[in-house]
Parts: C-alpha cells; sequence; structure tokens
C-alpha cells in the first residue's frame, strides 16, 4: 500500500464529532484497517503546548489574526510531526477537526480576509490536504445544548463555544457552504439524529470509498 487516507470531522459545537471518530476507528480496527486518531488543536506534543492558550481564551484579546496564526503553527507541527508520516505509511488518519474549522471559525465569524487565511492556510498543510471530510450538521441551538450536557459540574465553555448563537448559526452556514463548494471531498451528515444511526451512515460513506481504495489484501496482517 503505497499511501494511506486523511478523513477529517467537522462541524458546529455538540455536533457529536468526537464520539462518532472513535465509532468509526473501532469499526475500521474490527475490519484489520490500521487507524490513528488525532484531533485540533493538537495532535502533536508542539500542537498540544498551543492548545490551552487558544481554548482557554488567552489569545482571545489579540484578536482573531493571532488566534488563526496560533492555529496555523499548531497545525504546521501537527501535519509533518503527525499526519503525513502516518499517511504515508499507509495509515489511514481521523482528525477531528482540520483546516475547514479554521475557515469558519477564523475567516468567516472572525472576518479575516480570505487571502489571508488561503496563504496561511497552504503554508500550515503544506499539501497534507484531507482525502475525505465529514461535516456533521445540527442546529446550533441543539447542539450547544449537547455541548452544555457533555460538560461536567462546575467546567464552563470554552472560547468558542461561549459565543452567540448568531455566531454559531453562521459557522453552519459556512460549514454547509464548504460542502457545497467541493462536493468531491465533502460529505454532509445529519447530526440531528440518534448517534447510532449517525454511525451507520458515516461507516457506509466511509468503507464505500475505502473498499476502492484499500482492498482487503492491503490492509495490515490479523494477529495471530
Amino acid at each position: 500500500m503505497a499511501s494511506g487516507f486523511f478523513i477529517t470531522f467537522e462541524g458546529g459545537e455538540g455536533a457529536g464529532k468526537s464520539t462518532q471518530i472513535e465509532r468509526l476507528a473501532r469499526r475500521m480496527r474490527a475490519k484489520r484497517y490500521e487507524v490513528l486518531v488525532t484531533r485540533e488543536p493538537g495532535g502533536s506534543p508542539g500542537a498540544e503546548a498551543v492548545r490551552h492558550v487558544l481554548l482557554s481564551g488567552a489569545a482571545e484579546p489579540f484578536g482573531p489574526k493571532m488566534e488563526a496564526i496560533l492555529f496555523a503553527a499548531a497545525r504546521s507541527d501537527h501535519v509533518e510531526q503527525v499526519i503525513r508520516p502516518a499517511v504515508e505509511r499507509g495509515t489511514i488518519v481521523l482528525c477531528d477537526r482540520f483546516i475547514d474549522s479554521s475557515r469558519v471559525y477564523q475567516g468567516v465569524t472572525g472576518g479575516l480576509d480570505p487571502d489571508f487565511m488561503e496563504a496561511l492556510e497552504a503554508v500550515a498543510i503544506n499539501g497534507m490536504v484531507p482525502d475525505m471530510t465529514l461535516i456533521f450538521d445540527i442546529d446550533p441551538a441543539e447542539g450547544l445544548k449537547r455541548a452544555a450536557a457533555r460538560r461536567g459540574a462546575g467546567d464552563s465553555a470554552d472560547r468558542f463555544e461561549k459565543e452567540t448563537l448568531a455566531v454559531h448559526r453562521r459557522r453552519r452556514e459556512a460549514f454547509l457552504a464548504i460542502a457545497e463548494a467541493e462536493p468531491d471531498r465533502c460529505i454532509v451528515i445529519d447530526a440531528t439524529v440518534d448517534p447510532e444511526t449517525v454511525e451507520n451512515v458515516v461507516t457506509a460513506a466511509v468503507f464505500a470509498v475505502l473498499e476502492k481504495r484499500m482492498p482487503a489484501q492491503s490492509r495490515q496482517t490479523a494477529p495471530a
């Protein structure tokens, strides 16, 4: 197998990405695919060092451009230290958030110049474009309720969850616009239904592509 496959999970707050990424990984491993699950911001030691700064809101006073640059720095380290090596050795990489989150959160609702965002993205990923992106779609009001229920007692909303419902609605529209503009890469998943139904839809969509790209004989050998 010359190369692996890179799948990203995108969408608004509370859409269930983290739940579904673990469920898909489990299904894939059962079929003997070699899988790596990772996340953004974070995923590599350098990127994890930046994660707290971003999600805690420590960078927020410096504006969306500073946040975008920090995300890009973290992403570059993540790509070169984790994602690219894994794909090159034939692993399927499942990543919770990637370029589309930056396009939406910093670009659209952050009001940053599209040319600036495009240039920053190009440097950060250095050609590492996802092979497939699953965009989990849910009404933002419901998603925020789910996100609140997920947090432990005493935990506060992070830097991005705490923003207004109007902002979250703009983000939903932006994710859907990306899916419409890039249909060969993006698949919209209805995240409003129960997790088991979502899991089945995700699994069917992903396996339909993988069976063509990675037939059974190219997967890792099952343990004795």
